[in-house]
């Protein structure tokens, strides 16, 4: 199965870093209508065809996504719009 792995090193507060992942769950749910479950500090989503998690630890944000093959055309557009939130919540590190 085709995935999607991101990484992302942050300065910002626990708080901060795991409001900030809300947002990007937030925004993957609207844009992908995936469904988000929190447990702590990590969040699972799925559906058809989609699934992973993201975990918020205290310097870094890690996010593993897991395509189905018919899912494999939007694996660049999925890691983009990913990319781009993380970028804009979590900046440069």
């Amino acid at each position: 199965m085709p995935t999607i792995t991101i990484q992302r090193r942050h300065k910002l507060d626990h708080k901060k870093a795991k409001a900030a992942a809300q947002k990007v769950a937030k925004d993957l749910h609207k844009r992908f209508d995936l469904e988000c479950t929190w447990d702590g500090d990590n969040v699972s989503f799925r559906r058809p065809g989609v699934s992973g998690e993201m975990r918020v630890r205290k310097s870094d944000v890690e996010l593993n996504v897991q395509l189905s093959f018919l899912m494999t055309p939007l694996k660049g557009p999925i890691e983009h719009a990913i990319r781009g939130e993380l970028d804009k919540l979590f900046g440069d590190a």
